[in-house]
């Protein structure tokens, strides 16, 4: 049976998988810390905006079959602090947190944020299909490296970026970690 993936901008209202996706890749205990208990519908609410970390305006989707199966997020480095301020408004207003965050790119590059693959699908090569549509969009569209954070204890995503061309270029701290900086360029 031939199964058809397709990679596509993401619209409005694909929010609640930008929000799935966001939650994913930033992890369970990470998720609360940062938009509480209660953190879906605050993410959703930040995929909606349009000039948020997390907006569905910096986001691409895969579909699988028609089904979504993944999506990632990435944003002009350049945009950083404004994206990041109105992120970090949001969720003080929601939460009443407040939060100060570690520089994790630069203007630079194109920073992939967050990306995830949903459990059901992975192993079927949607997060390589991802990665390689952002690179396209990173070069084609800006101009610029694409550029992301990798935590040292996960390994196995640091083999699928460099499989599909990133190279360490240096080491941050970032939310109480060591990660590798990796770099994908024309």
């Amino acid at each position: 049976m031939n199964h058809e993936l397709k990679i596509r901008k993401a619209t409005i209202n694909d929010a609640p998988l930008i929000a799935k996706v966001v939650a994913m890749a930033i992890g369970e205990v990470g998720t609360r810390h940062y938009c509480g208990d209660d953190h879906q519908p605050v993410l959703e609410e930040i995929a909606r905006l349009e000039n948020s970390q997390y907006s569905y305006r910096n986001a691409i989707i895969a579909e699988f079959d028609g089904k979504p199966a993944g999506a990632a997020v990435a944003y002009d480095g350049s945009d950083l602090y404004a994206l990041r301020d109105v992120t970090l408004k949001h969720i003080f207003n929601r939460t009443g947190k407040t939060h100060n965050i570690e520089d994790e790119t630069d203007a630079s590059e194109i920073y992939l944020d967050s990306i995830a693959v949903m459990p059901e699908y992975r192993g079927s090569g949607i997060g390589k299909k991802l990665l390689q549509a952002l690179k396209e969009i990173a070069f084609k569209e800006y101009g610029k490296p694409l550029g992301l954070l990798v935590d040292f204890e996960n390994p196995a995503a640091e083999r699928l970026y460099k499989s599909v061309g990133f190279e360490r270029v240096n080491v941050k701290d970032f939310l109480g970690h060591k990660m590798w900086h990796l770099v994908v360029r024309r």
